[in-house]
């Protein structure tokens, strides 16, 4: 499955990073049951691990994130995990990644990063903190890097997810505002009305 396919029409990444399983699947269920996202599951304990491969056992595809080495490659796939995210660009991670059959999405945040990351493949890319860059950082690097797919992480919420959509990104990467109490319908209901007049 590439990104392309994965998120067709839905607008979110919702990153349930340090969520206890139950609560996950809580929040997973809403996510997909909106046909607005998908769900990224950081893997950075065996918690987060046995996490991932809990909800992965839901017949929806879930992504490993703040994967950073070949090593948490081979973790993800053998989780079930259907996609794999970095914060940075780490080319060996984009190999193993791509020789496991899991498309990367790779964290850049400077020209170079985007030329890069093209480069190797990966025409998805993970601007990276998208609250510090500003959707001013999307609108001119799509400008010599049209064929880049940007999903904006980093600070993102229903406060100012239209703004970062209109500048161009393609999709949102969205931790702490799904995960805190009450956070993920507003962002949801921003994603409709988005969707609504685009």
């Amino acid at each position: 499955m590439t990104f392309d396919e994965l998120l067709d029409g839905r607008p979110l990444v919702a990153i349930l990073r340090g969520v206890p399983v139950p609560r996950a699947l809580e929040i997973a269920r809403a996510v997909w049951d909106s046909g607005l996202g998908v769900v990224e599951v950081p893997i950075q304990s065996p918690e987060a691990v046995e996490c991932l491969r809990a909800l992965a056992g839901h017949g929806h595809p879930v992504g490993a994130g703040t994967v950073r080495s070949p090593e948490q490659v081979a973790t993800a796939a053998e989780a079930g995990a259907v996609f794999t995210v970095a914060p940075g660009l780490d080319l060996d991670v984009v190999r193993a990644s791509h020789a496991a059959g899991l498309p990367h999405l790779p964290g850049v945040a400077t020209a170079s990063e985007v030329h890069h990351a093209l480069k190797a493949g990966c025409d998805w890319l993970k601007a990276f903190p998208a609250g510090s860059l500003g959707p001013g950082w999307l609108r001119e690097l799509r400008g010599p890097f049209p064929e880049a797919k940007f999903v904006a992480t980093g600070g993102i919420g229903a406060h100012n997810a239209p703004e970062y959509l209109a500048a161009g990104a393609r999709a949102l990467g969205v931790g702490g505002a799904v995960t805190r109490d009450g956070g993920l319908p507003p962002l949801l209901e921003v994603l409709r009305t988005t969707r609504r007049t685009t």
